[in-house]
């Protein structure tokens, strides 16, 4: 017998990883959701051909819900000046390509949109993350207050209550058009440092109006975008928020502060997951990544807000996907490094596991012999 035939006698299991889940009407066939992850790669805030090979890759590769990376609601919102866009109907119109490729492939198609704030106007990764001034390309920042990101960086314009009623109505703008190219599952970026979550934050936000002067106030901007998306995203479809769990810095957000966040987000009953990442907001956070260090958050906000969550965090080994899930520590785990390294690690986490349920595409099953 071949080793081909002895992997498929193997007897299948049934792996908490490769389980269904659904959310509303949208049903993912498996836990692995792919981060939003930029690609720094746009021009224009347009989708490319770029983007449509590297997501139908993943897609593809077995991946259950599939996120386009963060992207913008205004140009003065991206964090470069490569990043994506949904603020025309031509880049409605190209990433409706994505959104019906992907989901031919049998993903979910998702996307999270996003405001830059006063992380905006800086230069790609591998190109220093400098801030560009305005003379050179760049654009003003807005922010809570004007208090720069890090000490190289102007400091933000300090938002009016104008300001945030235009950011609000530019999300609303963004979801219609996620809506309109099909994407199914809709995430809201209040983490990493940018524009909701210098609001969240006490380090960022020092405004003594209703827009800061304690928790509530302090997410109040992220409440209203919140209304502005649910009046253009349909009831049948999910709604997820990504929040950073704890800032990572004295007197910054903590797990205690974000669990309450939680309970806020669960009790307007129209927000389906959160997605717990971490950080961002000051350039002096002390962290120490480990495999799964984040996933205590996810586990902590789920049990005590009584909300699904998706972890993340350096997660690689699909054994450890699977404790996450089968110990209900999270509802997904939510995947990036490892899938820039590999698009097909779905694939081959089923295998490894014994996942029944999970077929590789016909035109790679020649190449299943692992």
């Amino acid at each position: 017998m071949s080793e081909n035939e002895r992997r498929i006698h193997r007897p299948a299991r049934d792996p908490h990883l490769f389980r269904a889940i659904r959310f509303r009407s949208v049903e993912s066939a498996n836990r692995i959701m792919m981060s939003p992850m930029c690609q720094y790669s746009a021009e224009d805030g347009m989708v490319n051909d770029w983007h449509f090979g590297h997501l139908a890759a993943r897609a593809a590769g077995g991946v259950g819900i599939l996120c386009v990376e963060a992207t913008h609601v205004a140009p003065e919102g991206r964090i470069t000046p490569q990043c994506l866009g949904l603020w025309n109907d031509a880049q409605r119109d190209a990433l409706a390509r994505i959104a019906t490729h992907v989901a031919g492939l049998g993903a979910v198609p998702m996307i999270q949109l996003g405001h830059a704030g006063r992380k905006a106007s800086v230069s790609r990764p591998w190109e220093g993350t400098k801030p560009i001034p305005p003379a050179e390309g760049g654009w003003e920042t807005l922010g809570p207050s004007p208090i720069p990101q890090t000490p190289e960086a102007p400091p933000p314009r300090e938002m009016t209550r104008a300001d945030i009623a235009e950011v609000v109505e530019q999300f609303r703008a963004a979801v219609r058009r996620a809506r309109e190219a099909g994407v199914r599952i809709l995430e809201i970026h209040a983490a990493h440092g940018y524009l909701l979550h210098s609001f969240l934050s006490p380090l960022s936000n020092h405004r003594g109006d209703a827009y800061g002067d304690g928790p509530s106030g302090r997410a109040r901007f992220l409440m209203e975008v919140l209304d502005a998306a649910r009046a253009e995203w349909p009831d049948a479809l999910p709604l997820f928020v990504r929040i950073s769990a704890s800032d990572w810095s004295e007197g910054g957000l903590d797990i205690a502060a974000t669990t309450e966040l939680a309970r806020w987000l669960a009790a307007r009953g129209d927000v389906d997951l959160v997605d717990c990442s971490s950080g961002g907001v000051d350039h002096a956070q002390s962290i120490q990544p480990y495999p799964g260090y984040q996933v205590p958050f996810a586990e902590a906000i789920r049990r005590d807000a009584g909300i699904a969550t998706g972890a993340v965090g350096l997660i690689s080994a699909p054994e450890h996907a699977e404790e996450i899930v089968a110990g209900g520590r999270a509802d997904l785990v939510i995947l990036g490094r490892i899938l820039l390294n590999d698009p097909h690690w779905p694939l081959h986490a089923a295998n490894r596991l014994r996942a029944g349920n999970l077929a590789w595409p016909v035109q790679y099953e020649r190449a299943n012999i692992f």
